[in-house]
């Protein structure tokens, strides 16, 4: 029995305006999801309050808590760059800034933190009281809350940029049995048993990642940490990161005193130095993060730094960049 050819004609037209409806669908949904992806710099805070606040006792402590210098660095660099606009603003495309501040003063006493409220993502911290001092008690209670809160953006914001153009070079992994998210723009220039060192050409200058391995004894979980981390960090410059003079190494500053606090990565508990590297006998110098994770398992220490050498330039950003990266490590099973 034939097919009916009128049947046909209609099965066809139906196919392709279901054709035209998933593919309108699609569009539409991508159009959304890009309306209402958020903006701004890396590290960046818009901040809405009227210019007479903003010059006063509440702009003080905004630029007191979100301003401060960021630990760790050759130059001080603000731990965010604050852009401030007048309250009228926040009703333009300023209102989808990734991280915002909106201050107002009036009779209703709030404060909240809504989460990709207007863009995503975003973190938008609402203030208002009736006067001043209510206002600067509400950042002085929850400026440690936020600033946390926002980092953690910036770090994520950062690991999305990283996995779009990773590094195909399994040496890592199949050296520690840990993997790390390495943007394709680093580049290895040495290996050893042990220790691996990559590298990223900026305008600048660059700046590297070392992956190594050492003994869990290596590093005293007491009161006396720091200087086993010195001590470790000196003694791997000296076999593998030299300058271009004579007995010129890699060695922590020690006319600047490193940060020390507790971390903890995919599971592993350990420390996060951050401080100053110099090359002995030699010019060059720069900032350093240190993490040394604690592997009982395999009776090791794993070490992850990120260091750069960016003398003409802001290094705020680049140490974020690399501080990303190290926290993207998985150990594997």
């Amino acid at each position: 029995m034939a097919f009916p050819f009128e049947k046909f004609v209609t099965m066809k037209k139906l196919l392709l305006l279901f054709l035209a409806i998933l593919t309108f669908s699609c569009q539409q949904k991508e159009d959304d999801i890009s309306e209402k992806e958020s903006t701004g710099e890396i590290n960046s805070i818009a901040v809405f309050i009227d210019d007479k606040l903003w010059i006063g006792e509440i702009g003080d402590s905004i630029r007191k808590k979100f301003a401060t210098p960021v630990d760790g660095l050759s130059l001080e660099e603000p731990l965010f760059t604050i852009n401030q606009y007048p309250l009228h603003a926040f009703d333009g495309p300023l209102s989808k800034s990734r991280n915002i501040i909106y201050v107002k003063k009036e009779s209703k006493n709030n404060f909240e933190i809504a989460e990709n409220q207007i863009a995503s993502p975003q973190n938008l911290v609402k203030i208002s009281g009736r006067s001043t001092s209510l206002i600067v008690e509400h950042l002085e209670k929850n400026a440690t809350q936020i600033v946390a809160l926002m980092q953690q953006t910036e770090v994520e914001e950062s690991q999305k940029n990283i996995r779009k153009s990773l590094l195909e070079d399994k040496a890592i992994q199949n050296k520690f049995k840990v993997s790390i998210d390495v943007p394709k723009s680093f580049k290895k220039v040495l290996e050893k048993d042990k220790f691996i060192w990559l590298k990223k050409e900026i305008q600048s200058g660059n700046s590297s990642i070392l992956v190594y391995e050492i003994p869990l004894h290596c590093i005293k979980r007491n009161e006396d940490a720091i200087n086993h981390i010195v001590r470790m960090r000196d003694s791997i410059g000296s076999l593998y990161i030299h300058g271009t003079t004579q007995n010129s190494q890699m060695v922590t500053e020690d006319s600047f005193s490193p940060y020390l606090q507790n971390a903890s990565l995919d599971g592993k508990k350990g420390f996060q130095t951050k401080g100053n590297w110099e090359l002995k006998n030699d010019t060059m110098a720069g900032p350093f993060v240190n993490y040394a994770l604690i592997d009982e398992k395999n009776n090791r220490i794993i070490v992850i730094e990120g260091f750069c050498y960016a003398p003409s330039a802001p290094q705020r950003d680049i140490m974020q960049e690399l501080e990303s990266i190290i926290k993207t490590i998985k150990f594997l099973k």
